[in-house]
């Protein structure tokens, strides 16, 4: 009774997995779901509150409308309806044309369905109307699109229009935000993972995000997680079976051997969801931008290539050294990558007793610039160590200029894991003879003694000053090397955000694309493979647990017992796990008792 109570205890404290639970989060606005604010029109009955919607979400019933496009003024605007009642709207808005072919677009003239057919009733003489009947359509139900002139005026009227018609088996009614949308996934036209990515595919700004946002899009996503949930399904399925037939089948191997077969399979699937999640966290930089700090002393030059990476002027820049005191952050777009440029206060500490004409004394307000300058760097992504060459002794005609303060920030951002570029400033102070594309050995091998973990292939030498005022030689097409070194801080986030575990695993070799897709995962979904790892390594350590030995007392039907305790506590972590798996892409559910007594009978039963 011990062994079945805890097998059968998910079935009373673990409710299967409804649609009902699931956070959609999902946006409104777009090509599926309008999401815009009440229409400028209140007619009786037509309008829903939030908390109906709920209900209406259910009503198969229901015909929906909204405006697709962006609301004001503008060349077209699309009105969506999707519902059973769509041929009722079409021929109450058109009633002297027939319904156009399915996906063939055709001009009609919309009419005011409250009044008769007139040149008085005419809303818009020239509107497309594209006919989709279900259910291969964006919604799984049938569509009718109204390609409209964009002005103000039409769109209202059209849209009054819609919500005038009566239809007595049909309610018509305007689209609660994200409906068309949530009518899609609820029809198996979209899943979750879709969903999301057609949240990026609308925010996109730059080109890696647009990208990222198109890998989404496809179902490549969601049938790997429906695979691996499948695997989880079918080890399940195995314990069931040892747990449920022990005694009255006759198996190949033992119990051990199965459960370790199984603890194997478990550990390469375990592998391959933690290089994903690994890829997640690289595909959020693509998504959110990729901080970078300017970290240096003052009067480097940070302000200054902050100004000539943004092309404006936004950073002060002034001979006066803490100029920059809070945090400068600029979102700029290089090559397609997004970046977070954070210009911050001058590293420096105080040196004599305030008195002297060398005494250098920090006041509050930049200690405490220089407090968050050093946060702001532990928090970036990249790290752009600014380091000026000044004019030194006869000796040695020059020298890097470098705070102490400003090493030591640096190699506390080198611990905590963080990639880090170093640019020298004010090169143009260089001889001619030693002015090249690339910086001298002597240069290069100073900046790599003052930061012995960065590579000789991230030290680049600038001058903002030649930048600024396009100083260029007949030969020379790149004032200042700005642009050489945006090309190595270009190819520095291609490298941190390269996918990892390229190389295939225990299942073969897979491709680039394969490990490319993973960048696609949300942050909503690493949070589930999470989790779904967290409940494999419990099943790993229960499964690796060593067998109790027998001791006076004990007899073998005792030990059996607290055998399949043991397994049946493992195989509730793979129902955990698989789990985990099913909330990610809201279909399937690793509790189905069917779908396990398939595997189990499908195993071990077959011609039984």
């Amino acid at each position: 009774m011990r062994v079945h109570h805890l097998r059968n205890l998910h079935r009373v404290v673990a409710p299967p997995l409804s649609w009902r639970r699931l956070p959609l989060q999902v946006s409104g606005n777009g090509l599926y779901g309008p999401g815009l604010p009440k229409p400028p029109f209140s007619p009786p009955n037509r309008l829903f509150s939030a908390s109906s919607a709920l209900n209406t979400f259910l009503d198969s019933e229901t015909t929906i409308f909204a405006l697709s496009t962006a609301p004001g003024r503008a060349a077209i605007a699309v009105v969506r309806v999707s519902g059973p009642a769509c041929a009722q709207i079409y021929r109450a808005l058109c009633p002297k044309a027939p319904l156009p072919r399915p996906r063939v677009a055709a001009v009609r003239t919309l009419y005011d369905p409250t009044a008769e057919p007139s040149s008085r009733s005419v809303l818009d003489a020239g509107a497309l109307v594209l006919n989709f009947p279900g259910p291969k359509t964006v919604t799984g139900e049938d569509v009718l699109e109204l390609h409209l002139h964009g002005g103000p005026a039409i769109v209202k009227s059209v849209l009054t229009a819609i919500s005038c018609v009566d239809q007595p088996d049909s309610l018509v009614r305007y689209a609660e935000p994200g409906e068309f949308t949530r009518r899609a996934f609820l029809n198996d036209r979209l899943d979750l993972p879709q969903i999301e990515a057609l949240g990026d595919t609308l925010s996109a700004d730059t080109e890696q995000q647009r990208r990222l946002a198109v890998r989404g899009s496809s179902d490549t996503l969601s049938n790997r997680y429906e695979q691996w949930r499948q695997k989880l399904l079918y080890a399940r399925g195995e314990l069931e079976a040892l747990i449920d037939f022990a005694e009255d089948q006759h198996f190949d191997e033992s119990s051990d051997d199965l459960v370790l077969s199984v603890a194997s399979q478990i550990q390469a699937l375990r592998v391959q969801i933690q290089l994903h999640i690994q890829n997640a966290s690289k595909g959020e930089l693509l998504r959110h931008g990729i901080k970078v700090a300017l970290l240096g002393a003052p009067n480097a030059g940070k302000s200054s290539l902050l100004n000539r990476i943004v092309g404006k002027e936004a950073a002060i820049v002034s001979t006066e050294e803490g100029t920059t005191r809070d945090i400068v952050d600029v979102g700029v777009d290089l090559s397609g990558w997004y970046c977070k440029l954070g210009d911050m206060a001058g590293i420096r500490s105080e040196s004599g007793d305030g008195t002297g004409p060398s005494s250098i004394v920090i006041g509050a307000v930049e200690k405490e610039g220089i407090r968050r300058a050093k946060a702001r760097a532990l928090e970036s992504d990249v790290v752009i160590a600014v380091v000026s060459l000044e004019e030194g002794s006869a000796c040695e005609p020059y020298r890097l200029s470098v705070e102490p303060e400003v090493v030591e920030a640096v190699n506390d951002c080198v611990q905590a894991g963080k990639c880090i570029v170093v640019a020298i400033n004010k090169c143009d102070r260089l001889p001619s003879s030693e002015r090249d594309d690339q910086l001298s050995p002597q240069l290069i091998d100073a900046a790599s003694s003052l930061f012995p973990a960065v590579s000789p292939g991230r030290i680049f030498g600038i001058s903002c000053r030649e930048a600024q005022e396009g100083l260029v030689s007949e030969l020379e097409r790149d004032p200042g090397q700005i642009q050489a070194f945006l090309r190595g801080l270009i190819s520095t986030f291609e490298e941190i955000a390269s996918p990892c575990g390229i190389g295939g695993d225990d299942n073969g070799q897979y491709d680039l694309s394969y490990w490319e897709d993973s960048l696609g995962v949300t942050h909503r979904q690493s949070s589930n493979l999470q989790r779904c790892v967290e409940h494999l390594d419990n099943f790993l350590s229960q499964a690796s647990k060593p067998q109790t030995p027998l001791t006076p007392g004990h007899d073998l039907e005792h030990r059996s017992i607290e055998m399949e305790v043991d397994i049946v506590t493992a195989a509730e972590h793979l129902r955990f796990a698989a789990d985990s798996l099913a909330t990610i892409t809201g279909r399937g559910e690793s509790g189905d008792v069917e779908d396990v007594l398939g595997v189990v009978f499908e195993k071990f039963c077959v011609g039984k």
